[in-house]
């Protein structure tokens, strides 16, 4: 098998290091004014795809991210650190408030299909909703087998020897490609954009699709009811003793 190609998600997110705050109404989070980037999940995935190329397992990275204009700037970070090309499907804020995994999955199944890719590589979950969902119904409507959760990826002949995270430890599996894969957070470190990368990422194309061109409902299927701050954590109390700290909790009603 020739070099494979690979279709990287990408997906813009508010910055891991800034503070949530949750909009007066209640229907959301404020997004205005604040810092983005791409999802650390997906900055792992990236990072793989290019390692694999800089490898020459895969011949072509392609990186997708759906949503409102300002997605460029994080297909433009995808670019810097490596990607050949990327796909922006573009959808309007409102309907990118309710964008679902559901409806990514479908949107990067059928893009898989058009680019001919042979590897789909995305975090295993992003730190907005931490759905960790994507990777599993992409495979499902491609019917490709899926590897979650994975730290380690070698190439042997037309497959993919994978160590994956689980509860008990590490598992190994095989999978054969095509594939879909989720990255985990020991997979690898993202590099830094370097500048001359950073300059060359301006002149790399990204072609511009939509939901319908590529067939795609993305009609909501959930209304979102309320958006609300988590419970102010209660003070902590010292206390001198286990007999103290049970009268305590029983007086709380805690146990």
């Amino acid at each position: 098998m020739s070099g494979l190609r690979v279709l990287v998600g990408c997906k813009r997110v508010i910055d891991y290091a800034v503070k949530i705050r949750v909009k007066s109404d209640k229907a959301g989070v404020i997004t205005e004014g604040v810092k983005h980037s791409l999802n650390p999940f997906d900055e792992i995935a990236v990072e793989e795809a290019v390692r694999l190329k800089e490898k020459k397992i895969a011949s072509e990275i392609v990186a997708v991210s759906c949503g409102p204009t300002a997605c460029q700037e994080t297909l433009r970070t995808a670019l810097a650190m490596g990607a050949d090309k990327a796909v922006h499907v573009e959808l309007d804020a409102k309907q990118y408030e309710l964008l679902q995994p559901i409806h990514v999955s479908k949107i990067l199944a059928k893009l898989a299909q058009d680019q001919k890719a042979d590897l789909i590589i995305v975090g295993k979950q992003a730190i907005d909703d931490d759905a960790n969902q994507t990777a599993q119904m992409t495979a499902g409507y491609l019917n490709w087998p899926q590897a979650t959760f994975v730290s380690k990826i070698e190439k042997e002949n037309d497959s993919l020897k994978i160590t994956r995270e689980i509860d008990g430890g590490l598992e190994t599996i095989r999978v054969k490609l095509p594939a879909v894969i989720s990255a985990d957070l020991r997979l690898n470190e993202p590099r830094y954009a370097t500048l001359p990368n950073i300059m060359k990422a301006k002149k790399k194309p990204i072609e511009k699709k939509t939901a319908s061109d590529l067939g795609v409902d993305i009609s909501p299927r959930i209304e979102r009811v309320s958006v609300e701050e988590p419970p102010v954590r209660e003070a902590g109390v010292k206390v001198k003793d286990v007999d103290e700290l049970l009268t305590k909790l029983k007086a709380l009603g805690r146990i």
